[in-house]
Order: structure tokens, then C-alpha cells, then sequence
């Protein structure tokens, strides 16, 4: 296969990894699920961070996340998490040229009009992460409706599953849209953290030689020395500034300045720029910082525009 040509998986490679340990928490929620939020998010957080959250009075930046899912209203919110909705919401705040083109939304793929869909698309649901497919040919069309996810698709909560308030507001569905691709193969995801429209820090996420790996880095693009030990490895090499860096800013602190905190994920080539979600809720709040320190770094740059009581 051509390098052109080349077929990739839609999970990153090593994001989600099934080890005993995760089985062992998916047990613990299911034994959990009963449970009021707040201490359901409560037992959540100690088991998988190994410390209380501080819920009234949140310092970290996790903590400040669990306090949003529980107090936390604001009436934009059900519309960005909608994977379809918010396209419309970012072509009003900065342009149509940096929306992702959607070729269907719905619930029934066999409603779907597969002549209207160009290939190479992505389907996926529009009110959940960590699930879809990349559809690269016909035959990759014909194994879909044969398996055929939409329906345990269309029941996935993260309401119910993280306590994530705004999922809750969401019609379930179903988007196609279309594949972003540069040099050959899917383009690399710059996860934009904006605090009131300051952009902190840039989260990337790459595709190197069929592995994954993540790292972080400042807005003058200066390697930042954390990341998260739970998720993909840590990327020791540099990654080259890229071109539309300035421009990337720009459009993550004006869809961020509507928001205390949001994180604005970015695809980029040389020559566009395209948002691929907006995220209210990073790791449902219980990602792990390595150094820990960087928890608190992160949380005292959110000034939170919600009251707890």
C-alpha cells in the first residue's frame, strides 16, 4: 500500500488499552452506578487518582472539572458536546472554512444516502468519545451496516457513565463526515486549552511510525515536562511548530472566550485549520498529571464563572 494509500485505525494507536487494572475499575463502576453524582464522581476520583476530591472548595484542575459536572448549567453546553450541533455554532464564532463538512446525520444507517458520502469518511456518534470507524472503501461500508453499531451506539450515556451534566441534554446520533487527511494519513490532534479565552497549553496527539504518543507544549511552542502516565506514551522528541500556530490560537481564544475553560480541539495542515470538537470535560476529570504538580498549575488558571453551594 502506498503511502497515499495508507489505512489507519480510528483509535489512536494504544489509547484505550484494555489492562486488568481498567477491567478491574469498569467492575468497580458497575458496582458504583447506583450511586447520587457527587459521590459517585467522589469514589471515582479516589479510586482512580488514590485521593479525595475537594468538591466545595476545588483547587486542582480535575477537581475543578467534577464541580462543573455537578454545578455547572450553562445553556451552551449540551450544544457544543454535540458532536454535529456544534459545527453550526463554530461557523458562527469564527467562519465555515473551519468546519469539518458532515455528509449525514441521523439515527438508522440504513437510512443512509451512501452515494452522497465521499470516501474517506469518518461515522461516528455524536454525543460520546472513543468510538466510530474510518471508512475508506466500499467494502469498509459494507462491514459497517453489517455489524452495524448504531444501536449500541445510540445507548452510550456519559451522563450516566461520568456524571457528565450536558450528555444528558443530547439527542443521541449519529454523524459522516468527512476525512481529514495530510501527507498520506490522518492529521495529528492539537487539543487547545483555553482558560476565558488565554490559551495555557497544547495538548498533542500523533501518529508516528503505527504508534501513539501525546506531549504538551506552550503557546510560544516550548515543550512542556508533564503528561498523563493513563494515557498515551509520553513523546520524547520535538515536535516541529506548525505553520498555522498563530492562527490556530486565534480561532481556540475566540470559541474559548465564551467559556471559563474549554478545551478547543484543532486539526492542521499547512494549509487549513478545522475544529474537531469542542471538550467541557477532559478525561471526564480524572486524568492523572506526571508530575502531580501540574494538576494544581493547570487549575489555578481557571477562575470558575459558576457558583457551588
Amino acid at each position: 500500500m502506498s503511502e497515499a494509500d495508507r489505512k489507519e485505525t480510528f483509535l489512536i494507536p494504544g489509547y484505550q488499552h484494555r489492562t486488568l487494572k481498567e477491567l478491574a475499575h469498569h467492575a468497580i463502576w458497575r458496582l458504583i452506578a447506583p450511586l447520587p453524582d457527587r459521590p459517585y464522581i467522589a469514589v471515582k476520583y479516589r479510586v482512580i487518582k488514590g485521593a479525595w476530591p475537594d468538591l466545595k472548595q476545588p483547587k486542582t484542575f480535575t477537581e475543578k472539572v467534577q464541580a462543573r459536572k455537578l454545578h455547572d448549567r450553562n445553556p451552551l453546553f449540551p450544544v457544543v458536546v454535540d458532536k454535529a450541533a456544534m459545527k453550526d455554532y463554530v461557523a458562527r464564532r469564527v467562519g465555515g472554512d473551519y468546519v469539518i463538512p458532515s455528509y449525514w446525520v441521523g439515527t438508522d444507517l440504513m437510512d443512509v444516502d451512501w452515494k452522497a458520502v465521499e470516501l474517506p469518511a469518518v461515522v461516528k456518534p455524536t454525543h460520546a468519545s472513543a468510538q466510530g470507524r474510518f471508512l475508506y472503501n466500499a467494502r469498509d461500508i459494507d462491514n459497517l451496516l453489517t455489524d452495524n453499531p448504531a444501536p449500541r451506539w445510540l445507548t452510550l450515556d456519559h451522563a450516566a457513565y461520568n456524571r457528565e451534566w450536558a450528555y444528558a441534554e443530547v439527542s443521541p446520533r449519529i454523524v459522516i463526515e468527512q476525512m481529514l487527511r495530510t501527507q498520506g494519513g490522518i492529521p495529528w490532534d492539537y487539543r487547545v486549552f483555553t482558560f476565558n479565552g488565554v490559551v495555557s497549553h497544547i495538548e498533542v496527539n500523533m501518529r508516528v511510525e503505527g504508534k501513539g504518543y501525546a506531549c504538551h507544549y506552550s503557546p510560544a511552542w516550548e515543550k512542556l515536562p508533564f503528561h498523563d502516565p493513563d494515557y498515551l506514551p509520553l513523546y520524547s522528541g520535538e515536535v516541529k511548530r506548525p505553520a498555522r500556530l498563530e492562527e490556530m490560537l486565534r480561532v481556540a481564544e475566540t470559541l474559548g472566550s465564551d467559556f471559563d475553560f474549554v478545551r478547543v480541539d484543532l486539526y492542521a495542515d499547512d494549509q487549513w485549520i478545522k475544529v474537531g470538537e469542542l471538550t467541557l470535560y477532559p478525561g471526564g476529570g480524572f486524568e492523572r498529571f506526571d508530575p502531580p504538580d501540574y494538576d494544581r498549575w493547570l487549575g489555578d488558571k481557571w477562575t470558575l464563572a459558576f457558583e457551588i453551594p
